[in-house]
């Protein structure tokens, strides 16, 4: 090495321990050796570059991170949050994607910030999760309307409403079920003002929050009486998979235009595919073909699940079939 590329190196070296070691920050060093902080800047750069400065990162989450970055390429998603739940235990479960959502959301959040809820127990599990920032202006909107008289504590408004009161925001309710007897109905309820106007609120949100349901006698919908068995039944044989807000989906992810879909009040897929982040929060074998649907469909940014049901997705997606 050259005598002058030598003392060079010395100094790279000097400023990296400086930095590095002492805890010094950039302008800091540039006072004590009498040069620019951009300068100081540029050497610890090249630091790097030389291999001087060598940045190990220990990562407890190697694995789940190779997951999030493997459905991020597969399906063109913004981002995903796996995390590896133990067990079978399904209130575990919801508690830990709960968790894992709330802490995205304090990353995702801006100051005036229209945040659209869905209902469903993983969202309720994430309000409950959920701390105080600081945030000015946010406002908590449900996507639909109240799932039935039981349920309370997850219906999308109790969400909206929880999260508001979590984050100490306004929020605004929509006063209507989430599906009625008959379009007539369903029509005159939307022209109502009130509910029209939170609708409109709706369309307008920055952010999204939804579940991601499964067509089936457990599913949440069918549990709390708002679908029929009849209903149930006729959008199976239309290849539904899957229900994001107001909308049914088949297994491509493609919007199943049904009979009745007038008598759903809230938004529907293409309308929320319109909110610039959609966060979908679903996790358990249940939701594998759910999950799946609403990815290949492009409906969500983010996916937040498990790392078992998320190597289910992966899967089916690759084979058609889902390995044990």
């Amino acid at each position: 090495m050259a005598e002058l590329d030598r003392e060079r190196y010395r100094l790279l070296v000097k400023i990296s321990r400086l930095y590095y070691e002492e805890g010094l920050h950039q302008q800091e060093i540039a006072g004590r050796l009498g040069i620019s902080r951009p300068h100081v800047s540029r050497m610890l750069t090249a630091a790097k570059q030389e291999g001087i400065v060598q940045v190990t990162i220990r990562n407890p989450f190697s694995a789940e991170q190779e997951l999030e970055q493997e459905l991020i390429r597969t399906f063109g998603i913004h981002d995903a949050m796996i995390v590896d739940v133990q067990g079978e235990d399904e209130q575990l479960r919801l508690e830990q994607l709960g968790r894992t959502a709330a802490v995205l959301l304090e990353s995702v959040l801006k100051d005036n910030d229209i945040v659209g809820v869905m209902a469903g127990r993983t969202v309720a599990a994430m309000a409950q999760g959920t701390d105080y920032v600081a945030r000015s202006g946010l406002q908590f909107v449900p996507l639909v309307g109240g799932w039935g008289s039981a349920g309370a504590d997850w219906h999308a408004g109790s969400n909206a409403m929880a999260l508001a009161d979590r984050l100490k925001a306004k929020y605004w309710l929509l006063y209507a079920p989430a599906v009625v007897a008959n379009e007539e109905t369903g029509n005159l309820l939307r022209s109502e003002p009130e509910i029209d106007k939170v609708l409109r609120l709706a369309r307008r949100c920055g952010v999204a929050i939804v579940g991601i349901g499964e067509v089936s006698g457990q599913a949440t919908i069918v549990r709390s009486g708002q679908i029929a068995e009849g209903d149930l039944e006729m959008l199976r044989k239309q290849g539904a998979v899957a229900n994001v807000c107001a909308s049914f989906l088949n297994e491509q992810g493609e919007e199943i235009d049904f009979p009745g879909r007038a008598r759903f009040i809230g938004l529907t897929a293409r309308e929320l595919r319109a909110i610039p982040n959609v966060i979908g929060i679903a996790g358990g074998r249940d939701k594998v073909r759910p999950i799946l649907a609403a990815l290949r469909g492009k409906w969500i940014d983010i996916l937040v699940t498990d790392a078992a049901t998320a190597r289910c997705v992966l899967e089916l997606h690759r084979s058609g079939g889902c390995a044990d």
